[in-house]
């Protein structure tokens, strides 16, 4: 356990809570540093990923401590931004949990994610604008994929925040479910990720990914499937099972 999150190493998968129960689970300097070591833990050994807060509340923003001393040099450094860009290009699927408050930095570390689970009390925002500044860690353009242009806009402009039930409607969760069952419902979702050919998973995640689209994209994707031992296994696996 660091000093801003719990790490957990399952099955197949690592989970991370967010652990700043002072602050809301606001995400400063330490655990920014303490996710990027996740990152690179993940990197080199891939697996699933599970992000989630502690004591119902995911993140409720960044640290305004520290992003008030910070200045237009830190803001070219990008420093919340390289982080949820690594996160989002992580080899394996990864999914945020989000019980309460998942605002500014917090959100978007949520958008980074391949899939969102909300429990009813949850609730995405980014009020950046309010405190004079932008959402500048990917919310500008991650929220309109995941939600459309006009969705977007009411959140980053006129403050709107979504809660769970918004969230759901607008595509921006899988599921709404009781914060009793979150994780449990996290845990199920992974479970039939990991039912997955993993090299399968990569390379999809990498594809559904990439900018634009493109044909020869998918064809040398499916090339490398289509050679590795592990699509033969599967499909010989199912054929059996067809003959029985």
């Amino acid at each position: 356990m660091g000093a801003t999150l719990a790490v957990e190493e399952h099955a197949g998968r690592v989970v991370v809570t967010l652990r700043r129960p002072e602050a809301r689970n606001a995400i400063n300097a330490a655990m920014i540093r303490e996710l990027h070591d996740v990152c690179a833990d993940l990197e080199e050994r891939p697996r699933l990923l599970l992000i989630t807060g502690a004591e119902g509340t995911f993140a409720a923003g960044a640290d305004i401590g520290e992003l008030r001393e910070r200045g237009r040099d830190q803001a070219l450094q990008g420093i919340n931004s390289r982080l949820f860009d690594r996160i989002a290009r992580l080899p394996l699927p990864t999914v945020a949990a989000v019980d309460g408050y998942a605002l500014g930095g917090g959100a978007e570390l949520a958008y980074a994610c391949d899939v969102r689970l909300a429990s009813p009390a949850a609730v995405f925002g980014n009020p950046e604008p309010g405190l004079g500044i932008l959402a500048a860690a990917g919310a500008c353009w991650r929220l309109r994929e995941l939600v459309g242009a006009s969705v977007a806009k009411q959140v980053l402009l006129a403050g709107r925040r979504l809660d769970a039930d918004d969230a759901y409607r607008f595509g921006l969760v899988a599921e709404v479910v009781p914060a009793g069952e979150l994780l449990k419902r996290a845990h199920a979702l992974l479970d039939r990720m990991a039912r997955s050919g993993p090299l399968a998973l990569r390379l999809t995640k990498l594809v559904a990914d990439a900018p634009g689209g493109h044909p020869v994209t998918d064809d040398l994707a499916q090339a490398i499937l289509f050679e590795s031992e592990d699509k033969r296994s599967r499909m010989d696996a199912f054929l059996a099972g067809e003959r029985r």
